[in-house]
């Protein structure tokens, strides 16, 4: 009777052993380590693309100027203020002219002094072409003289040299009068100069426009080339836009765009590329262009962020995947495709990529091949693997 119990006792001790090891290796199996990989998977299918090339930019004016004095000097006053619309031509600001008007009434009297100097040179040029004449007229007559011996040859000698210094006088005269004349000239030239300066002291409007910032008040002092005012064309605003390199294939002038202002979130706005900029920022590795409105708002900001949308046209039918099935691996751009229930990588031959995350595949795929989307964990080639709808489940509505 012991013995027999003894031995029922071991029975039952080894059936709940062995219970307990098939329990641990069926856990093991289905949830530990050994368990197979949860995986979703889609079918590569034939079809067409609508690509997009979307990026971040930001308001800009294509014309815009900045107004400001061509010396140092103080302002005066300023006329205008921000947001103001001018006209071509309209007087926005001006400077302290200092000793303009002093420098100007200087050179005045300088050039009626030279215009005096001239004058007096014309009248030496008119005595001296008058003595020159006398002394001609001298020396006609002295030279008949002395050939019928009346007079000797060193009076004559003396008739010859007063006719030549009178000649060198009228040289002289003429050189003073041109003198003089260039004197007037640089005179003159000084007085535009200075002129144009004393202009420059008034600040115009190049263009009609929009003043957009006030950079100086009156009585500010300011250096050459500082502006006071700067001034946009509001019907030139476009946005400057930013595309990663990597996506921007396609990108092209008179592609039409989808503007969606940040100001404006549910409003989508018409455009198209104006300019495509050939310098990208190798820093940001982006590449420029400039967007322009089919018709520009009213109240629109420059400096305002915007989204914009560019929308390429079809594509050939070809293979397409979701983005998220493509992977690398050791340096490749491939799939984790399904053979006998086991994946392996697949590299493949990717065309363009549409902002719904559809990607086309030009070789290394078939028709219906069967691909990884999203995995549990990293596969390896020949992975056990349990085919699953989702990831994760989605919670149930009480």
């Amino acid at each position: 009777m012991n013995t027999h119990a003894l031995l029922k006792r071991r029975l039952m001790l080894g059936a709940v052993a062995a219970v307990l090891v098939g329990g641990m290796a069926y856990a093991s199996l289905r949830t530990g380590p050994l368990a197979p990989i949860k995986v979703t998977v889609t079918h590569a299918h034939e079809g067409t693309l609508n690509p997009a090339i979307f990026g971040i930019g930001t308001v800009e004016a294509r014309r815009s100027w900045m107004v400001g004095p061509t010396v140092a000097g103080r302002v005066l006053s300023v006329n205008v203020d921000v947001g103001d619309t001018v006209k071509a031509g309209q007087l926005l600001a001006e400077m302290d002219p200092v000793d303009f008007g002093q420098r100007l009434a200087a050179l005045d009297a300088s050039l009626a002094r030279a215009a005096s100097a001239q004058s007096a040179t014309q009248a030496q040029v008119t005595d001296a072409r008058a003595r020159a004449a006398l002394a001609d007229a001298a020396l006609q007559r002295n030279q008949n003289l002395a050939q019928q011996h009346f007079i000797s040859p060193g009076a004559l000698d003396a008739n010859v040299q007063a006719q030549a210094s009178a000649q060198a006088a009228v040289q002289a005269a003429l050189a003073n009068a041109a003198a003089a004349g260039q004197d007037q000239t640089r005179l003159k030239a000084e007085r535009a100069a200075l002129a144009q300066q004393r202009d420059n002291v008034r600040l115009f409007a190049p263009a009609d426009a929009v003043v957009t910032t006030r950079d100086a008040e009156a009585g500010s002092t300011v250096v050459a080339g500082q502006p006071v005012l700067r001034l946009i064309d509001p019907a030139s605003l476009w946005v400057k836009l930013r595309v990663d390199q990597g996506r921007s294939v396609g990108l092209a002038n008179g592609i039409p765009a989808s503007i969606v202002l940040r100001s404006r979130p549910q409003t989508a706005l018409p455009g198209q590329v104006a300019r495509l900029e050939l310098l990208a920022d190798s820093v940001t590795e982006e590449r420029i262009a400039q967007v322009a409105f089919a018709t520009p708002p009213t109240g629109l900001s420059v400096g305002e962020m915007a989204e914009v949308t560019l929308q390429l046209p079809a594509t050939a039918p070809a293979l397409l995947l979701p983005n998220a099935a493509v992977q690398r691996q050791n340096g490749q751009t491939g799939v984790w495709r399904l053979q006998n229930g086991k994946p392996e990588f697949a590299p493949v031959q990717l065309g363009v990529q549409s902002l719904d995350g559809q990607v086309q595949v030009l070789q290394g795929l078939d028709p219906a091949d069967q691909v990884v989307v999203y995995s549990q964990k990293a596969l390896k080639a020949g992975a056990r693997i349990a085919v699953v709808d989702a990831l994760v489940k989605p919670e149930s509505t009480p």
